[in-house]
């Protein structure tokens, strides 16, 4: 018999543990387009990344970086959780339209779970009137924000809200602006009605990109490339949307100071 309560006793320790280690363990969602993509991987099957891509880096790429125990600590009010597996399942090219409507959507709502964080930034293709395919205007764009919010609710998850990462253009007197028009202010609109965590992301890296200085992320951030030093780009690249691995890097951070930043409001609702 007192084998048998021991044996018990045991089983019931081991089921505790692994429901105590479900429990510790969360994901974090990166849903949004080619600036917050992952290249690497699958992201595109049979293709070389680093022939054929690099040194385009999407900040999601590197996001999993700042997602270990050291770095948890520093978000715990946020991300109660001893470890963390980053998914990043944003794409190029993709609006808060398209992104749904391609069935993308569904399947970050399908594998949800309580305590799981999304993080959503979108805008950039939204906006592209001269692209009909994956246009949607600004009160479609905060309809989609808000059905990602209350879907993500509905699972217990907790949705971030980020404004757009900031283009490398428009600078005036030495300050880089926004490029973004109404998207911007309308993801911020959208996160105070629905009383949702946003982290401007847009903001940071306008302020960031100006205190570094339009030569040095002009060179060093973007994918402006001479020719012939990358494989993947023998004649050089002009883009002032998509990172080198140390832009993507100074966005991530931005990204990881804006959730500290959250994880410091202990009055912030789900």
């Amino acid at each position: 018999m007192g084998k048998r309560i021991l044996l018990s006793v045991f089983l019931l320790s081991l089921v505790f543990l692994a429901f105590r280690s479900q429990r510790n363990s969360i994901t974090v969602y990166l849903v949004g387009d080619s600036t917050m993509a992952d290249y690497t991987g699958d992201y595109d099957p049979g293709k070389d990344y680093m022939k054929e891509r690099y040194p385009l880096t999407g900040w999601g790429q590197v996001f999993q970086q700042f997602m270990v125990k050291d770095s948890l600590e520093e978000v715990s009010e946020l991300i109660k959780a001893d470890s963390v597996i980053v998914k990043d399942v944003a794409r190029g090219g993709r609006s808060t339209r398209t992104f749904f409507q391609e069935g993308r959507w569904r399947k970050v709502v399908d594998n949800l779970e309580k305590n799981d964080i999304v993080i959503i930034q979108f805008g950039h293709n939204d906006a592209s009137k001269d692209h009909p395919a994956r246009y949607v205007d600004v009160e479609g764009y905060k309809e989609f924000l808000r059905l990602f919010i209350t879907q993500s609710r509905e699972k217990g998850a907790i949705p971030i809200i980020l404004t757009p990462v900031a283009r490398n253009y428009p600078w005036k007197e030495g300050h880089l602006e926004n490029v973004h028009g109404e998207y911007y202010p309308a993801a911020i609109d959208v996160a105070r009605e629905m009383n949702v965590r946003l982290i401007d992301l847009n903001k940071r890296s306008m302020d960031k990109f100006s205190e570094k200085g339009r030569d040095y992320v002009t060179k060093n951030y973007f994918m402006n490339l001479p020719a012939r030093k990358y494989e993947a780009y023998p004649e050089g690249d002009d883009d002032n949307t998509h990172f080198q691995p140390e832009g993507a890097k100074a966005v991530a951070q931005m990204v990881f100071n804006g959730l500290k930043d959250l994880s410091g409001q202990a009055n912030s609702t789900n």
